[in-house]
């Protein structure tokens, strides 16, 4: 059995490649997405998934339950931030999206990250994949949606992966670092980032702590090698 390299792929899809019962909450200024932990499908034009959100819950909940789309849903959750569990309906190229991993033997690494742009809602996420499959899915993505590759590199471990930031988080985390976020005292706040970026507060403090449990993490690796 020949063996074939492994790369990853950091792709950017937008233009039409919403979730009819996530564009609500792209229309909100209560609340906002910021990924989709997992999804798949569990029937013709259903799925169910787990996505995390921050802002106000109890608008997350008023849209879900007033939702046609939804067929079952939970929200768990404090200060802001939660997480939903929900089976709905969804119509438009996620069926062809998914079907062009399956078909092309492509690893989708969760989580997914959802923004919001002046152009509409962007999905961000790396996929992994041997040179040819990745040609190949990225090729088959069809035309009404815009795909482009923002980082590509070799398979990395677990522990070596983990520690290596996303592209907005590092957006984020040069931004923090260029308004003073991180000096003594602070000369910017969460809130000062949201207005900057157009997303909540709680949405700026979720990222923050995980860019900087990825950089401690990075860290820690580093002085114990």
């Amino acid at each position: 059995m020949a063996s074939e390299t492994f790369r990853y792929a950091t792709l950017v899809l937008s233009r039409e490649i919403s979730i009819p019962v996530f564009d609500r909450f792209d229309r909100s200024s209560a609340i906002s997405i910021d990924s989709m932990r997992y999804m798949s499908p569990v029937a013709d034009g259903e799925y169910f998934g787990l996505t995390d959100i921050s802002g106000d819950l109890s608008v997350a909940e008023e849209l879900l339950e007033s939702s046609d789309e939804v067929l079952q849903y939970d929200i768990a959750g404090t200060d802001e931030r939660g997480v939903i569990y929900a089976h709905y309906r969804s119509d438009g190229p996620i069926d062809d999206l998914l079907s062009i991993l399956y078909r092309n033997k492509i690893v989708l690494d969760w989580p997914v990250e959802h923004r919001l742009t002046d152009r509409g809602p962007e999905l961000r996420f790396t996929v992994i994949g041997t040179n040819g499959n990745l040609q190949r899915a990225i090729d088959d993505v069809p035309d009404l949606v815009d795909a482009s590759v923002t980082r590509i590199g070799h398979l990395e471990s677990k522990s070596e992966s983990t520690a290596v930031l996303t592209d907005t988080q590092a957006d984020l985390l040069d931004l923090a670092i260029r308004e003073g976020y991180y000096e003594v005292p602070k000369e910017t706040t969460q809130r000062a980032l949201a207005d900057r970026l157009g997303v909540t507060p709680g949405t700026i403090g979720d990222r923050l702590q995980r860019i900087e449990r990825r950089v401690m993490t990075e860290y820690e690796l580093n002085t114990n090698t």
